[in-house]
């Protein structure tokens, strides 16, 4: 009589499992194992995970543990590849640390939870991101590998495995990055960007938790789940009415459901995202998602270097000319973005967004109206528009200069005074 393959199987996930969480070493588990197979011979038959909690290498609650882990990594085998650690998990879809048996090379795989699996929604979104990852080879965005289904009937993602960490695990942990250090991040992203956007994608979900920075500071844009291509118009459609996107880092026209959302508002998303990492602060806060969708729509931008006073006046007019409400006033495209991030970084004054402030701010002078700004932040604070027009559109006329309210109430006070003399007079 012989130990059943199953536990075999078994007891070698275990026995790998133990080492690769740091909770005996290998040699240990070697002698185990050796132990195992002389007891075998005697008939009496004993599991790996035994035989260690015996002599003292793990405890009972360790194995509880890495026996979960193992009865999970065997519900979500993958043919062709090994599952290996559980890197992260979410509503949408769980992810693992992996090796690729054919290529013996890590990877990290997305896999489906079993009742997104069978929303006909989710499923197509997700093997849309795989699709779209496919298209785009370029070295600040993360690579795809695979897409499938397993016997199982899980659906999986196969993509470049990144050792390093998040944007937002940074920020998460108190954080703030550097203007420089940011700088040299937002420029990679938007050369992410410029790529997806020349072969006819948009993005759709550029936040912090979808920028992954390895090791060697190399930028990675990962994520292409809510990707669409510009000329999907069947798909923009369906999506006409509903906010695609996350609350923090939306632009204002996928709020509304506009349907022709274009490569702007992912450059929205990446001026939201440059903002919170040289400010430490998401750019609008409130208590609800709806509130906090709301602000994007209505409320100004605090300017970042009035929360980060040593934040050089080139970073600030970059993040809001690539956060403009009106898509109009924003950069074309993620190139333009780049001209001026490489300027400020090489301590050079941007030039595309200075002319698209000063273009916007004239726009709006020359119409009037309800939509045109009350006010022009500076770091003295709010300055009304008219004392913005006295001091930038140039010299005012006589009348003008007479009609000014300080004018008028020197005169008034001049004249009050006059009065209460010719009184004084008349009574004495």
């Amino acid at each position: 009589m012989t130990l059943s393959s199953p536990n075999k199987k078994q007891d070698t996930l275990i026995g790998r499992l133990v080492v690769e969480q740091g909770l005996a070493t290998r040699e240990e588990v070697q002698t185990c194992q050796a132990r195992q197979a002389e007891l075998a011979k005697e008939q009496n038959y004993r599991s790996i995970a035994d035989l260690l909690v015996e002599n003292g290498h793990i405890t009972k609650r360790q194995v509880e543990r890495v026996r979960a882990v193992a009865e999970e990594q065997k519900e979500q085998q993958i043919p062709g590849y090994t599952l290996l650690s559980r890197l992260g998990a979410g509503a949408m879809a769980t992810v693992y640390k992996a090796n690729q048996i054919s290529l013996n090379r890590l990877v990290a795989i997305k896999v489906l939870p079993q009742k997104a699996g069978t929303n006909k929604e989710f499923v197509e979104r997700f093997y849309k991101e795989g699709r779209a990852a496919a298209q785009l080879n370029h070295p600040n965005i993360v690579g795809a590998i695979d897409v499938g289904e397993a016997p199982n009937g899980r659906h999986f993602f196969v993509m470049e495995y990144i050792d390093g960490e998040t944007v937002h695990d940074r920020l998460e942990n108190g954080g703030r990055y550097t203007e420089q250090e940011a700088i040299h991040i937002i420029t990679q992203v938007a050369k992410a960007l410029a790529h997806a956007h020349k072969a006819g994608f948009i993005h759709r979900d550029v936040k912090p938790k979808n920028i992954m920075i390895t090791r060697e500071g190399v930028a990675k844009l990962a994520d292409m789940g809510l990707a669409r291509e510009a000329s999907d118009a069947q798909a923009a459609q369906a999506e006409a009415g509903k906010a695609y996107g996350t609350p923090y880092y939306i632009s204002p026209e996928q709020i509304r459901g506009e349907l022709d959302v274009d490569q702007r508002a992912d450059l929205y998303s990446l001026g939201a995202t440059f903002y919170h990492m040289v400010t430490g602060r998401v750019p609008f806060e409130a208590d609800t998602p709806s509130a906090v969708m709301h602000k994007h729509l209505r409320e100004d931008l605090v300017p970042p270097d009035h929360l980060v006073p040593e934040l050089s006046s080139g970073v600030g007019e970059i993040i809001e000319v690539a956060m403009a409400k009106k898509r109009k006033s924003r950069y074309n495209s993620a190139e333009e973005m780049l001209t001026d991030l490489e300027r400020v970084a090489a301590g050079e004054p941007p030039l595309v967004a200075k002319q698209a402030y000063d273009l916007s701010t004239l726009s709006d002078l020359e119409k009037g109206g309800k939509d045109s700004p009350s006010t022009i932040q500076t770091k003295k604070g709010a300055i009304p528009l008219s004392a913005q027009n006295t001091i930038d559109i140039g010299a005012a006329s006589l009348s003008q200069r007479l009609m000014d309210p300080i004018v008028l109430g020197l005169a008034a006070a001049l004249l009050i005074a006059i009065l209460v003399i010719l009184i004084l007079l008349l009574r004495g």
